[in-house]
């Protein structure tokens, strides 16, 4: 088997979560961070398809957790962007960039915060060190994203709520220079605004 081919056979054991091909696909040479057309790796595969074992493996077996693909992604934004928080628990202890950017220059609690993912917004802030105030390409905070790309609703709140209990500042604005209190006025989210309000806003 050529090199090409080994690799081909390796990451597509990772996508389909075939955890003894994998293996043997390393024991016979295959480089762990071998990248498929779009620049994913063996355990961005495994990541994105939820094969757990295989991202679990991969780890012990020192893949890169850190190596992003064309759009961007790689394990850890991957749990982030898709609320997927048995993938985030096996990434953490594995120590990656939590200042890998998305595309849109976010950090990975900026899509959770705007998607609603709260299970993984409070695992972000209670097990890790990321930067609530990180501002992404548009000039904007995860808060304000909690704000202005969602519904306002429960989950909403939850998210604005741990974000103000860890350290988000409320007097970040967009680059228009509106504040997240006159935003969630604006959109008419009294729940938030009256959090906002009761954090210092």
């Amino acid at each position: 088997m050529s090199q090409k081919e080994l690799i081909a056979e390796f990451l597509n054991a990772a996508e389909l979560g075939h955890l003894e091909n994998l293996k043997q696909c390393l024991s016979d040479g295959a480089d762990i961070n071998a990248t498929n057309r779009q620049g994913r790796t063996a355990i961005t595969l495994a990541s994105l398809h939820k094969k757990y074992d295989c991202v679990e493996y991969l780890i012990k077996a020192g893949a890169d957790v850190n190596k992003q693909d064309q759009t961007c992604f790689n394990p850890f934004l991957l749990s982030c962007l898709n609320n997927d928080l048995t993938l985030l628990r096996l990434i953490l202890p594995a120590n990656p960039d939590l200042n890998c950017l998305s595309r849109f220059g976010g950090v990975g609690i900026t899509p959770a915060s705007e998607k609603g993912h709260v299970e993984i917004v409070r695992e972000l802030v209670t097990q890790t060190d990321i930067n609530v105030n990180h501002t992404n390409f548009v000039g904007w905070t995860p808060l304000l994203e909690a704000i202005v790309l969602n519904d306002g609703g429960a989950k909403q709140q939850e998210i604005v709520k741990l974000l103000l209990d860890h350290g988000a500042n409320p007097h970040m604005t967009d680059k228009y220079g509106k504040s997240p209190l006159t935003l969630a006025r604006e959109k008419g989210y009294h729940e938030i605004a009256e959090l906002l309000v009761k954090a210092g806003a």
